[in-house]
């Protein structure tokens, strides 16, 4: 059996779990929330990330119940993600390899949010909806790699909505993408928003500058209501996504789709996915916010699916990369 204790910190939480053969053993977490109106800055979340880690570390394997020495290797987020927080994290991996004296793994950011719901959810070979804040693919697995049917051309979806609640000046706490899903649900006026799927691809970005640019006016002049405006937001970014994952599934004939990713939290669009796949005789397969948001223990149980493979990096090449495309990793533990 493998004991593994991942870090992950890529943006803006750091989390910190210890996992035994894909049985997850603790996954504390915090979080940095920024003020309302305002995003998360490199130099602020490396910060927050530096002050949190160790007592997270201390606090996963206190509930894990292990020490040090049962811990098998040590995972951490090579990337993609913000570079700061990216850094702040691999330190504190590096030094626990070197003090523990424990193999050191490298895991792609993407690759852990699809093995994680695999794991929790059973899904067998799944079409992948993998939507976050800094990430938007369709993903299908194919000869040891998970290739990338379709993304955002521009930002991604968990950005888009970002953005759109510091318009509108929501609290970031829990994330701004709650917030939005909570007021989106008293929406009932829906204004048609720009849709804009190409291809396999969508794109973000001329959606955001409408509904960005036209908010304030919309809703002074009372014909739009906030609720009304996050509700055809939702809407129309989620009917985009769910058009180019079913037609990921008709081309993989697949029967299951996956949703990971921190958006992939929000029920709404979970609804959508579920009528999607049924229409189809599929499943869909979630997870809640325990797994979905960024945590540590994804990057544990993928560390430990690694380990078994001898996928271990010297101190030496263990750096970070802020681009590491899905696509890129090779998955040995499948065949």
């Amino acid at each position: 059996m493998v004991l593994s204790i991942g870090l992950e910190g890529s943006a803006n939480k750091i989390g910190v779990g210890v996992v035994r053969d894909g049985e997850v053993l603790s996954n504390p977490r915090n979080t940095y929330c920024a003020p309302p109106g305002h995003g998360f800055l490199p130099r602020h979340t490396a910060l927050h990330h530096r002050q949190h880690v160790l007592q997270l570390v201390a606090r996963a394997l206190k509930e894990a119940g292990v020490t040090a020495a049962d811990i098998d290797c040590v995972s951490y987020t090579k990337g993609p993600g913000m570079g700061a927080p990216l850094v702040s994290t691999a330190v504190v991996a590096r030094s626990l390899a070197l003090l523990w004296d424990k193999p050191l793994i490298p895991v792609n950011h993407c690759i852990a949010h699809i093995e994680m719901g695999r794991q929790v959810t059973g899904a067998d070979n799944p079409t992948v909806l993998y939507v976050s804040g800094g990430n938007t693919q369709v993903i299908s697995y194919l000869n040891q790699r998970y290739c990338i049917f379709g993304e955002t051309l521009d930002v991604a979806v968990g950005n888009c909505l970002d953005r759109f609640a510091r318009v509108l000046k929501l609290s970031n706490d829990p994330c701004p993408g709650y917030n939005i899903e909570q007021l989106a649900k008293q929406g009932n006026k829906f204004l048609d928003l720009p849709y804009s799927v190409k291809g396999m691809d969508v794109s973000f970005s001329g959606l955001l500058s409408f509904i960005e640019g036209s908010a304030e006016k919309l809703i002074e002049s009372g014909e739009y209501t906030k609720a009304d405006l996050c509700f055809s937001l939702q809407e129309t970014v989620f009917a985009m996504l769910v058009e180019i994952t079913e037609r990921a599934m008709a081309h993989t004939r697949s029967n299951q789709v996956l949703v990971v990713g921190g958006v992939g939290c929000n029920l709404r669009l979970q609804e959508m996915l579920r009528i999607m796949a049924s229409e189809r005789g599929a499943t869909l397969c979630a997870t809640d916010d325990r797994y979905c948001i960024d945590n540590g223990a994804m990057i544990a149980h993928t560390g430990a699916l690694m380990f078994k493979h001898s996928m271990d990096t010297p101190i030496s090449d263990s750096g970070i990369t802020q681009r590491f495309r899905t696509d890129e990793v090779h998955i040995a533990w499948r065949q």
